[in-house]
Formats: structure tokens, C-alpha cells, sequence
């Protein structure tokens, strides 16, 4: 039966009877589902590099905007989704929002077709892609209740770690399905030939190859059409008081869902408007990011509290989690972890190809930027690796924590990333200096996959600390609110970085996230590792 009307994962009888099974059951068919929507999120970092190669009419700058448009919008739909499951059940709630998936997928095949297509189509499916990363808030939610305090470490990183392999998934299936027509015989359009070399896991690509860019979107309808029925016809909604008190027919489900995701969409795009230039379709207004970020936040919140009837009332019961400290304290944190990930798994290609594509050099004593470098490392090979490291630890992050304390692991993440932050700082000045810049490449790679590996653990270590922080009813909104808040790293990071690569002083940029980190360590000791604060490394 697909509705659950009993769900005691706490005791031990009905755990090791009937709940671990169904348990696991979910948990096998949220983590592909996430999957699938961190690949549709994320795939303009790579779509991006590609357009620059096949010399579509944009800017590397304005390219980068793709990436931060998937970002900022991902991260604005978390709001809603966290609160998904409370009012639509969690079968529901996972079916829609990854079936919607095939939207942005399919819309994305089609406009890559043409270089032609008007920049505000582009901009328009980043924006839908962001239904992916609005994804996690809902999925991570869901999966919070299946399962028992002492196995949530473990759970939600087994979730979240392999459903963050769809960054890497996307990073090396998008160009190695980009180089044949793999959709031809439906009739996906031409190929097209690169201007500049590319890459793919396997080895480089000449310039002068055929490269069929559209695969990058229709590719995920090969995954996303038999999940929707796997999770239609696998997964369950707990029908219970804790969970999902008064669980709505699947049409009413449905309805709320779209009615909430449409509202973060409509703050995300005034959002962009007044963030964005003129000449990517914005206001050019020039109004500080991180103003318009809190305004998003602010706005999309307040707009959903005046929604009617059932969903007014659900979601003032869980707004209580805006009255709890630690629920901010806990968003500060997983910017840190989180934000960090999926900022740079966002920007990580683009800076590869940017900074150590092009040779640097003096021209009648005025640095440029624009001579192409034969030496320099494929993106398309390489920026799958650190994404990769990023997901496959986070479990280890979980199992770390459950065995030492999230708030200490927490604390060693920060320390890490502090270093390697700064280290990536100095040799991407190096390099943005160079005409060689490919000879500071392994070092500035090696780092970054520290600076992964790091966020990845400190992704787990946080999670764990808001399981035992929280009770249970408020543990799963939390969840969502602060990978909501989190993911504008995805937003933002890109756009840090086309900043100062703009202003030549790409190192400034790592600079300032150091400090950042800096913060963050001084924060976790504060609240969760001094022995007299109300938590001691939970």
C-alpha cells in the first residue's frame, strides 16, 4: 500500500520487522531521483564550456550567467520544497518534481540546436533546471523520516553523497554523449563543429570535431521517463501526524506543489532582473547581490505564508523553526559545506577553461587574456574528479559523525578548507599572470580536490548535528531551509568568479571564501564545541 498510516522507525521491533525494509525501498529510489535532479541543476556548467568552444555569439562572463540562473533559481525552490512532504506526502512530492524534470531536459535539447537561439531561451531553461536542485530540500526531507536518530548520519549521507553524483554523472556522461549523434534517427538536429579543442573522460577532442551539443539535455529523458514510474509505483507517503498529517488527493498534491514552486520561480526572476546587466536581460540596475539574495529569501517566504486554507496553517506550524537559533546558526554552517560544493562543482569548469585555457600575456604592457593556449588542460576532462570526491566522501562524512560528533568533524572541514582555499588563491594569481598557466595547473587541481573533498565530509558532518539539534517535526524543515540557503552558492560563486576573472583578480575571490570559512570555524566552536553551550558536538 502506498500510504503508510503507521510509522515508528524509533522502535526497534517495528524497525527490524517492517520499517527497515520500506525504509531502504525509498532510500534506493529517492538517491537516482536526486541524482537525475543534480545533473538537470548543474548541466549549464558544462553546456556553458561547450558553448564557448563552438563559438556561440556570447562572453565567458555572460556565459557564466547560465550557471548562476540555474543556481539562484534552485536554491530559491528549496524554500518551497522543504515544506513539500508535511502537506503533500512524500511519494507525491518526489514523483512531480522529478517528472517535471523532463521540462527543462527536453527544452534544453531543443534550443542548443541553434546558435541562433535567442540568449533569453538559454536563460529561460537555466531557470527550469533549477527545479532539480529545488529537488534536494524535498528529497532530503522525505528521507529524514523514514528512518530512525542513530541512522540518519548514514541515511540522509547515502542520500545526499549519491545523489550528488549527479554533478559528476552529468560531468563526464554530457560530453561523452555530445560526441556522437546519439538522437539523430529522432530527429535531434545536426551536429556542429568545435572552433576551439574540447574534451571528454576519455581523452581531448581537436577543434574541427563534430559535436552534437543538444545530447546534453536529451540525454536525462533516458533516465528520468522510468523513474517516474519506479517512483509512482515504489515509494510511500507516511500518512501519520508527524509527518503528513491531512495527506491531499495526488491532484491536490500536485496542485499545491506547482502553485508553491510557481512562486519561487516568480521571486527568482525578479531576483535576476534586478541582479543582471542590460545586457544579459536584466535591470542593470547594479543593486549588491547579497541584498537581493536576502530580499528573494524574504519575499518568497512571506508570499507563501499568505497562501489559504490547509497550506497557510501547515506551514505557520513550521515556520516555528524561524524562531529557533540554531536553525540560522546551522544555514551559516552549510553554506560553508554545501554552498561551497555546489558553487564550485557550478563554476569549477568555466575557471579551468578561463584561467588555464588562454595564455596570459603583455601587449604593449597591458595584460591579456584572449590567446588560446595549446597546452592548456581540457575542463571537460578534468572537473569531473573534484565533484566526484565531493560526493563519494559525504557518506564518510555521515559515518564520521555518528562516531565522533558532527559539530568536530564540522570543525576539521573548516580548518581544511581555510587552507586550501587560500592555497587555490595563490596559484590561480600565478597562473591569470602567466603565458604557461598550464605549469601551476596540478597543484591548483590538487588543492581543489581538497577543498571537495573537505566540503564533502563537513556536507555529512552537518547534517548529523541537525538531526540531534532539532526534534523530529522541525528536523526535516531545517533540512530543507538550509539547503535552500545553502544552495546559493550556486548563484553566487559563479557570479564571484565571473566578477573578478572580469577584473582580472580571480584570486581575490578564493581570498574572500577563505574568510568566509574563517567565520564559519569561529561560529561551529562557539555553539557546538565549547563544553558549557547548551549542545556539546552533537
Amino acid at each position: 500500500m502506498s500510504d503508510l498510516k503507521q510509522w515508528q522507525p524509533e522502535d526497534d521491533n517495528f524497525w527490524q520487522t517492517t520499517g527497515k525494509r520500506i525504509a531502504n525501498r525509498n532510500l534506493w529510489i529517492s538517491i537516482p531521483s536526486l541524482l537525475c535532479g543534480f545533473a538537470v541543476w548543474m548541466m549549464w556548467s558544462i553546456i556553458s564550456v561547450q558553448m564557448l568552444n563552438l563559438g556561440f555569439p556570447y562572453s565567458a562572463s555572460e556565459l557564466f550567467t547560465l550557471a548562476a540562473i540555474a543556481g539562484l533559481s534552485g536554491a530559491t525552490l528549496r524554500i518551497p520544497a522543504s515544506f513539500f512532504v508535511r502537506l503533500c506526502g512524500g511519494r507525491y512530492t518526489i514523483f512531480l518534481t522529478t517528472s517535471l524534470l523532463m521540462v527543462p531536459a527536453l527544452g534544453t535539447g531543443l534550443a542548443l540546436q541553434d546558435q541562433n537561439t535567442p540568449f533569453w531561451v538559454f536563460q529561460l531553461m537555466a531557470l527550469l533546471s533549477g527545479i532539480g536542485g529545488g529537488n534536494f530540500a524535498a528529497s532530503m526531507s522525505n528521507i529524514s523520516f523514514f528512518f530512525p536518530k542513530k541512522q540518519q548520519g548514514l541515511a540522509l549521507g547515502l542520500n545526499a553523497g549519491l545523489g550528488n553524483f549527479g554533478v559528476t554523472s552529468m560531468q563526464i556522461l554530457v560530453p561523452l554523449f555530445m560526441t556522437f549523434g546519439a538522437f539523430t534517427l529522432l530527429g535531434a538536429g545536426e551536429p556542429m563543429i568545435l572552433q576551439k579543442a574540447s574534451g571528454t573522460l576519455i581523452g581531448s577532442i581537436a577543434a574541427g570535431s563534430e559535436t552534437w551539443i543538444q545530447n546534453a539535455g536529451f540525454l536525462w529523458l533516458l533516465l528520468l521517463i522510468p523513474l517516474a514510474f519506479a517512483i509512482w509505483f515504489g515509494m510511500n507517503n507516511i500518512h501519520t501526524e508527524e509527518v503528513t498529517p491531512k495527506l491531499p488527493s495526488a491532484f491536490g498534491s500536485f496542485s499545491i506543489i506547482l502553485v508553491m514552486y510557481a512562486i519561487g520561480l516568480i521571486s527568482s526572476v525578479l531576483g535576476l532582473w534586478l541582479i543582471l546587466p542590460e545586457a544579459v536581460n536584466g535591470s542593470g540596475f547594479s543593486i549588491p547581490k547579497e541584498l537581493v539574495l536576502v530580499l528573494i529569501l524574504f519575499v518568497t517566504v512571506m508570499a507563501l505564508k499568505v497562501l489559504p486554507g490547509a497550506i497557510r496553517t501547515s506551514l505557520e506550524r513550521q515556520y516555528k523553526i524561524f524562531n529557533n537559533k540554531h536553525t540560522w546558526v546551522m544555514s551559516v554552517l552549510y553554506i560553508m559545506t554545501f554552498g561551497s560544493f555546489i558553487g564550485f562543482a557550478a563554476a569549477f569548469p568555466l575557471s579551468i577553461q578561463v584561467i588555464f585555457g588562454y595564455s596570459h600575456i603583455m601587449v604593449d604592457d597591458v595584460m591579456t587574456h584572449t590567446t588560446a593556449n595549446p597546452n592548456g588542460p581540457s575542463a571537460l576532462t578534468y572537473a569531473w574528479i573534484a565533484p566526484f570526491i565531493g560526493a563519494l566522501i559525504r557518506p564518510v562524512g555521515g559515518w564520521l559523525s555518528d562516531k565522533w560528533g558532527g559539530a568536530l568533524v564540522t570543525q576539521v572541514c573548516a580548518a581544511v578548507m581555510i587552507a586550501c582555499a587560500l592555497g587555490a588563491a595563490y596559484f590561480m594569481a600565478l597562473a591569470y599572470q602567466s603565458a604557461t598557466p598550464e605549469q601551476y595547473f596540478v597543484p591548483f587541481f590538487l588543492i581543489f580536490l581538497g577543498l571537495f573533498a573537505a566540503s564533502g565530509v563537513g556536507n555529512g558532518s552537518t547534517f548529523k548535528t541537525i538531526a540531534v539539534v532539532f526534534p523530529k517535526e522541525q528536523a526535516g524543515p531545517v533540512l530543507g531551509w538550509t539547503s535552500a540557503v545553502a544552495a546559493y552558492g550556486a548563484f553566487y560563486i559563479p557570479q564571484v568568479f565571473g566578477e573578478q576573472i572580469k577584473a582580472a583578480t580571480p584570486e581575490y575571490a578564493m581570498i574572500g571564501f577563505a574568510v568566509f570559512y574563517a567565520l564559519c570555524l569561529l561560529i561551529n566552536w562557539l555553539f557546538y564545541l565549547r563544553k558549557n553551550g547548551e549542545f556539546y558536538n552533537p
